[in-house]
């Protein structure tokens, strides 16, 4: 659905702004006059294609939204009113952007707006999961209690990326820093060493290359800075759209890193859709909430498949199982979940093993990857300096002889 900002004026004849979701800009407006206002100015919010693969706006990190809903909870359950706890929320936000969001909020629920119609203005902030659980929580009256849920889901999340950038740290910086020492050696050593041939003298292939290479990264580097640029820019374009099935399935396929991927993706879906179950939201909204949280497409495509299964009566364990994707044991309790009825409580359990497990892999990934980084990079840097030193032997043993 649509996203407009609007500017409109309350009661007091005060101008507010704020952001909701409509069919059209007519039915936003009508919307605010529903809630009491007098719009001034109504836009649809549009993101340039550029602005999705390079966000410029920086985002609530989860570890912001976590510490806000346990927050809120707390206030909440001192009895402070929703839209007071929101203003000092916002005015105590470490977050700009946090500190801009939730006093628009709050003006949206006075207004009349309930808390999650407010917050689904803001998709950017506030996930699909969060936005459902929330109304959950309105709905059944317990929304303090859904809200440190929430806290405590965001909190497992951030465990998850945490494991997730420990385990690729070690690995990204040894890579950056064997480019960069690449990067100098051309730039700086192999020039020194040209002019050490002497004139005329056939050069093996490998030494000639890295001549050209240097000769050319230094006459015209701005054509390798933009064909990197280019380079990076259409991967994340081709990745965020069609070629997105492509890269999950090698996330999935990648030796030592591709289980920790299965590990994590399993975890953060089944945990989920744990939560939106308990949270009383029927089967499959939950699954079609928690289809994208999962954060792989190719899961997502399963759950899809599974819940047109569900509408023809089936159970959601088979379809998972046929999938592929789903380890016998994940399939096996949901299965047991929907015999017993307690698909949240299994469904918890299993969000447990698998970020434990994924905990476990994440430790010991670096000191797999640490031997076969440090090879590698000596490889490399091996190849460079005998293809320097080379020539020089060869013509040292053709004097001698």
């Amino acid at each position: 659905m649509p996203l407009f900002a609007y500017q409109a004026l309350d009661k007091g004849g005060a101008v507010v702004s704020g952001k909701l979701e409509a069919e059209s800009d007519l039915v936003a407006a009508a919307r605010l006059f529903k809630l009491g206002y007098i719009p001034l100015e109504v836009n649809e919010v549009k993101t340039p294609a550029w602005g999705q693969v390079f966000p410029l706006q920086r985002k609530v990190s989860i570890g912001e939204l976590a510490l806000f809903s346990r927050q809120l909870a707390a206030m909440l359950s001192a009895g402070i009113p929703l839209t007071r706890c929101l203003y000092i929320l916002g005015e105590q936000a470490t977050t700009p952007v946090l500190g801009k969001v939730l006093p628009a909020v709050a003006r949206s629920v006075e207004g009349g707006m309930s808390l999650s119609q407010a917050l689904r203005a803001y998709r950017d902030i506030f996930s699909g999961i969060y936005v459902e659980l929330v109304n959950a929580g309105e709905v059944g009256g317990t929304l303090e209690a859904v809200l440190v849920k929430l806290s405590q889901q965001l909190e497992s999340e951030k465990m998850l990326r945490d494991n997730i950038r420990a385990a690729m740290f070690y690995p990204v910086l040894v890579l950056v820093f064997a480019f960069l020492l690449m990067i100098a050696m051309l730039l700086f050593i192999v020039p020194v060493f040209v002019g050490f041939y002497p004139e005329g003298y056939e050069l093996p292939f490998l030494t000639s290359f890295l001549i050209a290479l240097s000769d050319t990264l230094r006459a015209y580097w701005y054509f390798y800075f933009l064909g990197w640029v280019l380079l990076v820019s259409g991967l994340r374009v081709y990745i965020a759209g069609p070629g997105r099935h492509v890269y999950d399935r090698l996330k999935f396929k990648i030796p030592v890193l591709g289980p920790l991927v299965q590990r994590t993706v399993i975890a953060r879906f089944t945990r989920t859709l744990s939560a939106l179950l308990a949270g009383g939201i029927p089967v499959l909204q939950a699954l079609e909430t928690a289809g994208p949280a999962a954060g792989s497409s190719l899961v997502q495509e399963a759950v899809r498949y599974a819940m047109d299964c569900i509408r023809e009566g089936q159970n959601i364990a088979r379809p998972l199982k046929e999938s592929g994707l789903f380890p016998p044991m994940v399939t096996l309790m949901i299965s047991v979940g929907e015999e017993t009825g307690d698909m949240p409580g299994l469904l918890n359990r299993v969000a447990d093993f698998y970020e434990q497990e994924a905990a476990a892999l994440s430790k010991g990934l670096t000191s797999l990857i640490e031997p076969v980084m440090i090879i590698g990079v000596g490889g490399i840097i091996a190849v460079m300096v005998i293809a320097l030193y080379l020539p020089m032997f060869l013509v040292i043993s053709t004097y001698q002889q």
